[in-house]
């Protein structure tokens, strides 16, 4: 089977390439590689995602589901100094990059973990939840994504979804109504849905 984004280990040859990108009014610095999602720039979804977010008012940690090298992770956690972010992805060398990306921008307030899904952050709990799922790796990834983010937020948390119409965006508010207390989609923009679902 050929690798993908969401492939734990990457047989790529590595070039590693550097790049600047503007996110919230915030300049951030960015080392990409071969065998990670968006290697060339922050894709249209990501970015719409990060600046549609609003950090409810409900006190607690963040978790980006499906980092890849950074963008949306190191974004909240460079506007929300005072939230702690935890980035998981199933990607070693996106992981690797997200750590790289960190330093880079003088980010500490983040915690950059391997799983798969959200299974290294079972018994946490998050006042946000927030993710560019992977949706090449299957529907039934992303709704186990919807599953376990449930079970890990708090009572009122919020998880953040953006997805294209054509790539699920109807079956997501399906499988997120029949979860959560309140979905909302917040902005629709050349065919991407930013969805709020709140517990």
């Amino acid at each position: 089977m050929s690798e993908h984004y969401y492939s734990r280990t990457q047989n790529v040859e590595s070039e590693p390439k550097y790049w600047s990108a503007e996110l919230r009014n915030t300049k951030l610095r960015f080392k990409t590689d071969n065998g990670v999602f968006s290697k060339k720039e922050i894709d249209f979804g990501s970015k719409l995602l990060v600046e549609t977010f609003q950090m409810p008012d409900l006190a607690g940690d963040v978790l980006d589901v499906g980092c890849g090298y950074g963008p949306i992770g190191l974004t909240v956690a460079k506007n929300w100094s005072n939230r702690k972010v935890y980035m998981v992805d199933v990607n070693t060398r996106a992981l690797q990059l997200a750590k790289d990306n960190g330093e880079l921008n003088g980010i500490q307030n983040t915690t950059i973990k391997e799983s798969d899904c959200l299974s290294s952050v079972k018994g946490q709990t998050f006042a946000v939840i927030i993710t560019n799922p992977p949706i090449r790796a299957g529907k039934k990834v992303v709704h186990t994504i919807y599953e376990q983010s449930h079970e890990c937020l708090l009572p009122e948390g919020e998880l953040w979804v953006v997805i294209q119409k054509k790539q699920g965006a109807p079956s997501t508010i399906e499988k997120l109504s029949g979860l959560y207390k309140e979905v909302e989609i917040v902005v629709k923009k050349k065919g991407y849905y930013i969805i709020k679902a709140k517990k």
